[in-house]
């Protein structure tokens, strides 16, 4: 028996890395999958597995009521979709291209102005992740557009619908690569801070990741004080902190590793002790990132 996967077909307009991976966990889930690109031979590896090559843009439109767009930027979405918006009324686009909300915002009204259901989306996973159900692909945009595509959706990964705000899944996208680049960022300096004594990366890793399992028990706590705008210093206070944090730079002048990260926590918490809020929670330091 067949599954409803393998009832819809689906166009990918893209092929980069990551456009090849979304029509590949397709064509792996049953989809009847038409593929483009600008560079055809691009669609090569997919044919051979079964995909359709469409020779333009139009014929890859009009093959499948639901298309997906995975390309450069924006402007290279424009430029695609403007010349066929005719043949796309009365289909759903999702658009699984990277940019800002005001972006995605922009792209939204367009759909609507020509009746084509719309979805913003961004994948938070690398190309070997598509597909994984592990991996999160956020969407924004149309719910109906989403109900009636979740589940063939589900197959490029776990869909997160973050609501009818057609830029929240690139606003979200952008938050999430910013918490992940500041992890990064934390783990390396104190990789590189243990490393100066002799402690191998592979070593310390595993008590690091225990550790953030910790440090996110304190994030869910916060968000629930920065929403009701109060920050009680139940658990461990900014002063309190404040004199942690001058530990850890010891440290690292010892051992000649670069402070400039923490330096720049310690100021955020200096700051805050300056102007009264010593005994209030970390989550206080939200104020330092919003605009005045």
């Amino acid at each position: 028996m067949k599954s409803e996967h393998t009832e819809t077909p689906v166009t990918v307009l893209g092929l980069g890395r990551m456009g090849s991976a979304l029509a590949g966990a397709l064509l792996a889930a049953g989809h009847p999958t038409t593929v483009w690109n600008r560079t055809p031979g691009k669609a090569d590896a997919l044919v051979a597995r079964g995909a359709l090559r469409a020779d333009t843009v139009a014929d890859a439109v009009t093959a499948s009521d639901l298309l997906v767009v995975c390309v450069l930027d924006h402007a290279a979405v424009t430029a695609l979709l403007q010349p066929v918006a005719g043949q796309l009324a009365g289909r759903t686009l999702v658009n699984l291209t990277s940019g800002s909300p005001e972006q995605a915002r922009e792209t939204a009204a367009w759909a609507a102005g020509h009746g084509i259901a719309y979805l913003d989306g961004g994948i938070m996973t690398t190309p070997e992740g598509v597909g994984l159900p592990t991996s999160m692909i956020l969407y924004s945009g149309s719910p109906e557009a989403l109900a009636a595509h979740r589940g063939t959706l589900a197959v490029l990964g776990d869909p997160i619908d973050l609501g009818a705000d057609a830029g929240l899944a690139s606003l979200y996208d952008a938050g999430l690569l910013g918490l992940m680049w500041s992890v990064f960022g934390g783990w390396l300096h104190a990789t590189a801070l243990v490393g100066a004594d002799g402690v191998a990366a592979g070593t310390f890793t595993p008590v690091a990741l225990r550790w953030l399992t910790t440090v996110g028990g304190f994030l869910d706590r916060y968000a629930g004080q920065i929403d009701a705008g109060h920050y009680p210093g139940d658990d461990a206070t900014i002063d309190v902190q404040l004199a942690a944090v001058e530990h850890l730079l010891h440290a690292g002048r010892e051992r000649g590793v670069d402070g400039r990260l923490p330096e720049f926590h310690r100021e955020l918490m200096a700051k805050a002790v300056a102007e009264g809020n010593g005994g209030d929670s970390y989550a206080r330091l939200v104020d330092a990132f919003r605009r005045p």
